[in-house]
């Protein structure tokens, strides 16, 4: 029996089982290789599979990071916009703060300036209390105070002060004379104020004509513009500053007691009394008196001036003195020549008269 068989394909002649090897290697490499290539087939399919997840994954991953960073943009957005926000409401709060700071500052400034207004109101008001009665102190002040001078330089003279709310003068001067006849009246009104008053004349001339006084006199600190020495006659009223006061007493006094000694002494006293009225009334006697109010006002300048230049103060004042002398001898000579040999003689003129060739 053959042990050899040809193969069909090559026509060569082999051996039984050199054939059934070769077919079954033959079969085993086909099945091999269709196993191989179905493992390659699924295997470039699970390749493919996985090659097309690693893609979706790497899109995952690509979608994801787009959105992590879209988040992370948000979110830095979100936080620039908090903190925008936290801005704008803290600005807003401080603006708020600062409004209404600045409002009840206003407030505070508005209530300052009202208590300042009504604190110099009130100061204003007490200063205007207090000055009045200061003024009315002051004039009280200056009544005594003339009154007292009155009354220490004429000691028999009546002075009588007006009370409060009683009309009249300020004081009221009773002229006596040595022996206790009254010779006249003068009505003294004291004034001491910034600005002078026309109107003090006329109501002091009112009192003159109600009392049936002699001679008014006005008192005051504040003169006429028309007065300019310190001393002179308004409107039948004499006017003098408070320093005045007691030289003009004296003169007017001296005059009073002049006209009643005449009255008592000669028969014609009516018409004496009214020539020397004149005489007192006119033009010369107030020129004698404003010529002594003057030298008396230099001697008080030359007073204070007499420790810096006391030897040439002696010849000043016995210049003074001797216009005073002088005025004295013709304000006697004028009144002698109008009472004649009535006029009684006073010791010392004579040789004045002698001396001046009278």
């Amino acid at each position: 029996m053959s042990t050899t068989i040809k193969c069909k394909y090559c026509g060569r002649e082999m051996e039984i089982t050199e054939a059934l090897g070769k077919n079954i290697e033959e079969k085993i490499r086909h099945e091999l290789s269709e196993k191989a290539n179905i493992e390659i087939t699924d295997l470039k399919k699970a390749l493919a599979e996985k090659e097309e997840k690693v893609e979706e994954l790497r899109e995952q991953e690509l979608k994801l990071r787009e959105e992590k960073r879209k988040i992370e943009e948000r979110e830095k957005d979100l936080k620039l916009e908090v903190e925008r926000r936290i801005d704008e409401e803290k600005k807003k709060i401080e603006e708020a703060v600062l409004t209404q700071a600045s409002h009840d500052h206003h407030l505070k400034d508005l209530e300052k300036d009202k208590k300042i207004n009504d604190l110099m109101l009130a100061l204003e008001e007490a200063t205007r209390k207090a000055q009045q009665g200061s003024q009315q102190l002051q004039g009280e002040i200056l009544e005594l105070d003339l009154e007292e001078t009155l009354r220490t330089a004429f000691p028999n003279d009546e002075i009588e002060p007006v009370g409060k709310g009683v009309k009249g003068a300020d004081v009221r001067q009773i002229v006596k004379s040595p022996k206790g006849f009254t010779c006249g009246v003068i009505l003294w009104e004291s004034k001491r104020t910034k600005d002078w008053k026309d109107e003090w004349l006329t109501k002091l001339k009112d009192d003159l004509r109600r009392e049936k006084a002699n001679i008014p006199v006005i008192v005051t600190s504040a003169m006429p513009k028309d007065i300019t020495n310190g001393m002179g006659l308004k409107d039948g009223v004499w006017v003098m500053s408070n320093t005045l006061a007691l030289p003009l007493a004296t003169l007017l006094r001296k005059n009073l007691l002049d006209i009643a000694y005449q009255k008592a002494v000669t028969t014609k006293t009516g018409e004496k009394a009214e020539l020397l009225y004149d005489y007192i009334t006119g033009h010369e006697f107030r020129q004698q008196v404003e010529a002594l109010v003057e030298v008396y006002k230099e001697m008080n300048d030359q007073i204070g001036r007499e420790r810096a230049a006391f030897e040439k103060s002696w010849k000043a004042r016995e210049a003074q003195i001797k216009r005073v002398l002088i005025s004295v001898t013709n304000i006697y000579g004028s009144a002698q020549g109008l009472a004649g040999s009535s006029m009684p003689q006073i010791k010392g003129l004579e040789l004045m008269e002698l001396g001046e060739g009278k």
